[in-house]
């Protein structure tokens, strides 16, 4: 802890703008000289690292965890290790023009890479005998692997900072042949005590090893984790992310470049939603602290550094009511149970089909009700939804079980008390010959969400901003930081 912990910003950088670090350097580490220091950064993986670590987050091709877990032939994996290494190698060569340097950031690599293979060689040795199971140790390979592309990038970026005359510092909360662990709020309490931000310049590993494993929880969000109770325990000022893109009205590459606008400001709630769509600014899990400290979250795009981004708060309600952003989500399950005889006993139906949701790991996004019908809309594969659908069907003999692919375009704001909102949306949907399959506008009015066919999810999206949002012509952004 700093005696200027009031001024103490605690900043996350993205992997897609990681991968570019020059415009990092510039954009983010100098573009305030004038406030070089009472900054901790902590930082992603370079982009695409974490896919060949573990598997592709969109299209799931095996990195070398799934090869590991997976593969019949085992030279599959340890060839997809080897052709990382090659591949950090070269990246490492375009990071460092001098070869010392160069040789050091490859004896790090290297060094975590080897120990990492010579470990998945050792417990596949051991799971050959019978009273050890491959399963009972998938959580810890996949973190062991994840944690070398954070230590990577962290390692890099942090020495080559030095490189450019910046007093900067390696964090690695890693844990690597660590023979402790603690709880996550220790560790960074142990980790910064003779750390001090005013003077030097953390760069901290997006993933820390920790006794809660984060990885159960936040899978590919740990990252956020990390930087949330770092903002906490050190008591920041300001969280600050920085993306490639902005927090804006809608993707850009939906409903284009100039129709778009930063948002500027909005709170934790409307995050909240974003997030059940996907779209996460931040994990739900991860802005508890955040909220409960009434700490401000600011969303700033890389590439364009004198925008001040969106500032997400605690009580922020837009001053007019407005529709903020146009957001969505594709590839969803529409499961609709019907049955004559749930009247009276829709809440025992619904225990039943959370824990069978539960079961097969499905996330519910929204789900309806009325008398005897009972539809949720989940995120999960053709498989899964078989597999559900099998196990209602035994449970519930005398009911109809329908499926349907569907997605969920929302109007989202932290005010929508606008009258006659819902006619407009809905008529321009018409206007545009979508159909709507369902519909939800709750009494607290932050979100109206259409459940339309997969193949109208981009025009129902540029529908829905041309005419909630594009009218009103905010210039900068809806609301000014």
């Amino acid at each position: 802890m700093t005696d200027n912990a009031q001024l103490l910003s605690v900043e996350k950088i993205g992997g897609t703008s990681m991968s570019d670090y020059a415009t990092v350097r510039d954009n983010i580490f100098k573009a305030t000289p004038e406030h070089l220091y009472n900054r901790i950064f902590v930082v992603s993986a370079y982009g695409g690292m974490t896919d060949r670590l573990l598997e592709h987050k969109k299209t799931e091709h095996p990195g070398i965890y799934a090869l590991f877990i997976d593969a019949d032939d085992e030279d599959e994996w340890r060839n997809e290790l080897h052709s990382l290494r090659g591949y950090i190698h070269n990246l490492n060569a375009e990071l460092f023009s001098d070869k010392e340097w160069l040789e050091r950031a490859n004896n790090f690599i290297d060094q975590r890479l080897d120990d990492a293979e010579n470990v998945l060689d050792n417990l596949r040795d051991l799971c050959r005998h019978g009273h050890f199971e491959l399963e009972d140790h998938l959580l810890t390979i996949r973190e062991m692997l994840a944690s070398i592309g954070e230590a990577h990038s962290a390692w890099n970026t942090a020495h080559l900072l030095q490189l450019d005359g910046i007093n900067a510092r390696f964090v690695d909360l890693s844990g690597w042949k660590s023979q402790e662990t603690w709880p996550l709020d220790e560790l960074i309490v142990r980790t910064f005590k003779d750390i001090d931000p005013s003077k030097e310049l953390p760069i901290v590993t997006g993933y820390a090893h920790c006794n809660e494993g984060l990885m159960a929880t936040f899978d590919r969000g740990y990252s956020e984790m990390t930087f949330s109770r770092i903002v906490v325990m050190m008591q920041a000022h300001e969280a600050i992310i920085h993306k490639e893109y902005h927090l804006s009205s809608a993707d850009p590459t939906v409903v284009g470049d100039e129709q778009t606008v930063p948002i500027g400001r909005t709170n934790y709630d409307v995050a909240d939603q974003l997030a059940n769509l996907g779209m996460e600014a931040i994990h739900p899990r991860a802005a508890k602290g955040l909220r409960q400290n009434n700490i401000s979250l600011r969303i700033k795009n890389t590439f364009e550094p004198e925008h001040q981004g969106t500032l997400i708060t605690r009580d922020y309600l837009s001053s007019d009511p407005c529709v903020e952003i146009i957001a969505g989500r594709k590839n969803l399950h529409a499961i609709e149970l019907f049955d004559q005889d749930m009247v009276g006993t829709g809440d025992e139906y619904e225990k039943t089909l959370l824990d069978t949701f539960r079961r097969f790991h499905a996330q519910v996004v929204t789900m309806d009700i009325n008398a005897n019908t009972i539809t949720h809309y989940l995120s999960c594969n053709l498989k899964t939804v078989r597999r559900i659908v099998k196990v209602l069907k035994e449970r519930y003999t005398s009911a109809e079980i329908t499926t349907r692919k569907v997605a969920i375009v929302s109007a989202i704001g932290s005010y929508m008390k606008v009258p006659g909102l819902l006619a407009k949306a809905v008529r321009s949907l018409a206007d545009a010959s979508i159909s709507i399959v369902a519909m939800h506008q709750s009494m607290r009015q932050v979100d109206i969400q259409f459940i339309i066919d997969g193949d109208s999810y981009q025009d129902t999206i540029r529908a829905l901003h041309k005419s909630l949002i594009e009218p009103h012509d905010y210039g900068d952004a809806i609301c000014t930081v």
